[in-house]
């Protein structure tokens, strides 16, 4: 009996013990509420991004033009009971734009005449679209009839439809964060590795010009820059220009960070056995050096993603980054801005657009902290 409580105490000691840093960090990570709740938000955000065209009943750009336009119109009422008191299917009822002769605003009422039902799962032939960018579709997850329109968020000043934009918007919002990070990381280790490893002239150079770079103020370098570009240039391609500049900006810190790492790790002894086994410079790095420094990378990622997702709201916002027709979270706030202080008091709508911000924001940063302390073995439970 003592044998075998021994032999089976001793295997799960082992075991425990032969498991790797990133198991252990997994094991700890997922014990931190706040970073789970985060990877459940950040989950349902991309999810919203990847299906956009599937989730939106509307396009990023569809309007009604004429006297039918629907400029400002506020959420539209679902309601779930008849008149007559009878529970049934969600269903709306059309508006009808009136103007209040004594405020001289337009006021939207509705023609409770006919009970439009809310369908999911609608063809919309005129709307098509491809999911993934492969997959021609022309479905849409809920909407109701072509002779009234369901405007769940609102609509803006051009009577688009509020959620449509804010869903279509993730995609942009969120993408750039991802990319520019991964572009970021790609180079400050490049660099970093380069530095670290190399030192001498090599280090003095690389190091210089990250001091240049930290000292060139970001906004002021990207007013500059686009200034030389037309105004009627694509913006999808101001969107690419936002991505490298961001990404060209923000590589130096993890670049410092690397360089700092690999300073120490280059005289550890199985760096030493590698370069005397004839083991290339490139391998060396790559191999053995760089994956030192992995646990620091992942962490930075989720902190840096958050910060270019700030940015490219900023400069969206400012007019800099991406403009109309296309949307994302930043453009859609600029509405705000060009409605003036009316846009805060009597359309609430249009912040919706900054709650998403605020949600992606916390929940990355909800997810860095977790790994933080996931990582660092001093907060192991």
């Amino acid at each position: 009996m003592t044998t075998t409580s021994v032999s089976t105490s001793g295997n799960s000691a082992y075991a425990s013990k032969s498991k790797s840093l990133y198991q252990i960090a997994w094991q700890q990570f997922r014990k931190h509420p706040l970073a789970r709740l985060g990877m459940l938000i950040l989950g349902l955000l991309y999810a919203m991004a990847l299906f956009a065209p599937f989730i939106a009943p509307y396009t990023a750009t569809e309007y009604i033009s004429g006297e039918k336009r629907v400029s400002w119109a506020p959420p539209t009422n679902v309601h779930i009971r008849t008149p007559e008191g009878q529970i049934t299917r969600p269903f709306i009822y059309a508006v009808t734009r009136e103007t209040n002769f004594e405020t001289f605003r337009e006021e939207y009422v509705e023609d409770r005449s006919t009970r439009y039902p809310i369908q999911f799962f609608v063809n919309r032939p005129e709307a098509p679209y491809r999911l993934f960018g492969l997959i021609p579709m022309n479905m849409r997850l809920f909407g109701v009839s072509e002779d009234v329109r369901f405007f769940m968020w609102g609509t803006d000043n051009l009577g688009r439809d509020q959620f449509s934009r804010v869903v279509y918007g993730s995609q942009f919002s969120l993408s750039i964060g991802l990319i520019a990070t991964i572009v970021s990381v790609a180079l400050g280790m490049l660099f970093g590795g380069l530095a670290g490893y190399f030192r001498g002239w090599v280090d003095v150079i690389i190091m210089r010009f990250v001091e240049v770079l930290s000292a060139v103020p970001e906004l002021f370098l990207l007013i500059t820059l686009r200034a030389l570009f037309p105004l009627d240039i694509d913006p999808r391609l101001v969107m690419y220009f936002i991505i490298a500049i961001l990404a060209v900006i923000g590589w130096g810190g993890i670049a410092r960070t690397v360089r700092s790492q690999l300073y120490s790790t280059r005289e550890l002894d199985f760096v030493q056995a590698a370069q005397a086994l004839g083991a290339s410079d490139s391998r060396i790095i790559a191999r053995h050096m760089l994956p030192t420094s992995l646990s620091f990378i992942i962490v930075a990622v989720s902190l840096i993603i958050p910060s270019y997702i700030l940015s490219e709201s900023g400069l969206s916002f400012l007019g800099i980054g991406l403009v109309e027709p296309y949307a994302s979270w930043g453009t859609l706030l600029k509405v705000v801005q060009d409605g003036g202080f009316e846009s805060i008091t009597g359309r609430p709508w249009v912040l919706i657009p900054g709650v998403f911000i605020f949600l992606a924001v916390v929940a990355w940063q909800f997810v860095g902290d977790g790994l933080r302390d996931a990582f660092d073995p001093r907060k192991r439970q």
